[in-house]
């Protein structure tokens, strides 16, 4: 059995390999998306006490550590038994809003835009953001720059530093915004909607315009018929900040909607012996394996997903691009709402939606007349023990969930981030790109092994986000057996 390995996997946050097996006819008999890493916080965190909590899971991860920030002060909030003021959680949001602008603007231009921009056969050496910047001009790097320069300055304004936030605190935030502040952000929101139109302008240009990569997109390569989840408002429109989270099967019927502190009750995790990440799966529905469709547990938690759950955006002009986005690819109004699209690959566009509305609501946020007052935390007074905070990261819902003894020392910790709930997904996305570009023979070339790992860089994966180990090494363990099935002997090889 020939063997083709994909090492390292690149334009992602952490370390994975691709593991493809191909049987005596040259075509893929399984392939393994391997994460060689060990999850470590939810063990060391506990002794600890919980109002660290929102500090050190910062560090998990140096791309979005404002998720993990805010999910973690949330959590607290429960713990404590404190609501924090209507303002304190509007100016969260306002800096969880200019987290998400920096965060899709990252992916699409840095790591998964290069696929498209300079096409999936281009070598590596010019599939990166040096590539993106010669082709689309140097005016266009310098906005991205500039783009996320402006809003990295806003985190850092309302956060209190520039990469590990810590003005949240449990009851809400750990300072006010001046008025001076305030009008500073309101312009910065003007120049993202600009930014978020051009971006969207670019994506219409060089792949919905392209009739190459439109096929590549509504191929059937990439396409995977899951349940999908996400964070809804009240009015069940995308919110990246508040609300419950929604399920719906592959036709788009609500299957799930309950809010964050549930999520036990609905989702279970699924271990495999050749990898240190989980595969989170519907509960009611069980683990079936890798597969899709209506009796699979298997779902995914993306910015397509957080489309395909919702019945509508929340700002007029991302809706205006929801509108489109749900008509180019032929879904149909039922109930009221849209048909899920099932193109994967159609993520990147959605994301792109997400950026558009995450700048016109941090435009609402900044003009708000609530969001200047002084009144941004109320003090906790009691204990009650257990606390889930739920938010929705770029890549997925992220839930964190403390234990405590009565003195808020954490006897437990779980978290379950936006990576973990779409591994199964991305299993299944690669595998099927494997087994449909690699068939019989066919030489394998370097275009090739990009398009099967476009299959997973679609979900903007964040490895290290979902999983830790020192030194990182996974035991290679053979058992071999008698054919009645009585273990002979067994070798073992760490590291």
């Amino acid at each position: 059995m020939k063997r083709i390995s994909i090492n390292p996997i690149t334009r992602l946050e952490g370390h994975g390999t691709i593991e493809i097996f191909l049987d005596e006819q040259g075509n893929v008999a399984n392939t393994y998306f391997q994460v060689p890493e060990l999850r470590g916080f939810e063990q060391f965190c506990v002794g600890r006490p919980a109002e660290d909590m929102p500090v050190i899971t910062s560090r998990i991860c140096g791309v979005c550590p404002e998720a993990h920030h805010m999910a973690a002060v949330k959590a607290l909030d429960k713990l404590l038994g404190v609501a924090p003021p209507s303002a304190a959680r509007k100016v969260r949001e306002l800096f969880y809003m200019s987290f998400f602008v920096t965060d899709h603007t990252t992916h699409f231009y840095a790591l998964g835009g290069p696929d498209f921009i300079l096409g999936p056969d281009a070598p590596p050496s010019e599939r990166n953001i040096l590539g993106v910047v010669r082709k689309v001009g140097i005016e266009v790097g310098q906005e991205v720059i500039e783009c996320r320069k402006r809003n990295h300055h806003v985190i850092q304004t309302l956060g209190g530093r520039g990469i590990h936030p810590t003005a949240g605190v449990p009851g809400g935030w750990s300072k006010p915004i001046s008025e001076t502040e305030r009008a500073e952000i309101e312009a910065i929101a003007d120049k993202n909607i600009e930014f978020a139109l051009f971006t969207l302008q670019v994506f219409d240009k060089i792949v919905l315009g392209n009739p190459a990569y439109l096929d590549l997109v509504t191929s059937d390569v990439y396409r995977h018929q899951t349940y999908y989840m996400g964070t809804v408002d009240e009015k069940n429109r995308v919110n990246f900040h508040d609300g419950e989270v929604r399920v719906v099967d592959p036709e788009g019927r609500e299957f799930l909607k309950y809010p964050p502190s549930e999520y036990a009750s609905h989702i279970a995790e699924h271990v495999e012996p050749w990898t240190y990440l989980k595969f989170p799966f519907l509960k009611k529905l069980g683990w079936k394996g890798f597969v899709d469709g209506v009796e699979s547990g298997v779902y995914s938690a993306t910015p397509l997903a957080r489309l395909n759950v919702s019945d509508c955006m929340a700002t007029p002009r991302a809706q205006e691009h929801f509108e489109r986005f749900y008509k180019t690819f032929g879904s149909k109004k039922v109930g009221g709402r849209y048909t899920p699209v099932h193109y994967r690959l159609a993520t990147h566009w959605a994301r792109l939606i997400e950026l558009l509305y995450a700048a016109e609501r941090m435009k609402e946020l900044a003009t708000d007349p609530e969001i200047t007052s002084p009144n941004v935390r109320n003090i906790p007074e009691r204990v009650v023990g257990e606390g889930v905070g739920c938010v929705e990261a770029p890549r997925g819902t992220l839930t964190h969930h403390f234990v405590t003894d009565d003195k808020a020392i954490l006897t437990k910790v779980n978290l379950i981030v936006g990576t973990t709930n779409n591994y199964a997904a991305m299993s299944m996305s690669i595998r099927k790109a494997a087994e449909k570009q690699i068939q019989g023979h066919r030489v394998v070339e370097e275009g090739l092994l990009n398009r099967i790992e476009m299959a997973f860089r679609l979900y903007d994966p964040c490895l290290s986000c979902a999983t830790h180990s020192l030194p990182g090494n996974m035991p290679l363990i053979v058992n071999v057996k008698s054919p009645q099935g009585e273990l002979i002997q067994s070798f073992r090889r760490d590291g």
